[in-house]
């Protein structure tokens, strides 16, 4: 359940109210919550709050989102090492391409 803001008007105090999202909005202020010593029954509002972040954990969810640093780094690690390694494979079929390429076959003559 999440906590609203309200700040009333007429006793210009905020108030924070831990109430169900389905429970309709505060119209006054609380009697226990208000400034005044006289209870004045002032119009509240409920001001825009930023809330909390919502962090789903465990099966059906993104379980990367949440790693510790070290398994981050030990994965970049390894994906360097792939990366590396792709490179050099790639490089060395550009070399034996390249001198295939460059030799010219001529056929024999008879």
């Amino acid at each position: 359940m999440p906590t609203y803001d309200y700040s009333c008007a007429q006793c210009g105090k905020t108030i924070e109210v831990f109430q169900s999202i389905k429970a309709p909005h505060l119209k006054t202020c609380p009697k226990d919550a208000c400034a005044k010593k006289k209870w004045g029954k002032g119009k509240v509002k409920r001001q825009l709050g930023t809330g909390a972040g919502i962090i789903f954990k465990g099966g059906g969810f993104y379980e990367t989102d949440y790693r510790s640093e070290s398994y981050k780094s030990g994965e970049k690690r390894a994906a360097d090492a792939v990366k590396k390694a792709t490179e050099k494979k790639s490089d060395s079929k550009k070399k034996s391409s390249d001198t295939k390429k460059t030799k010219p076959s001529k056929p024999k003559k008879t």
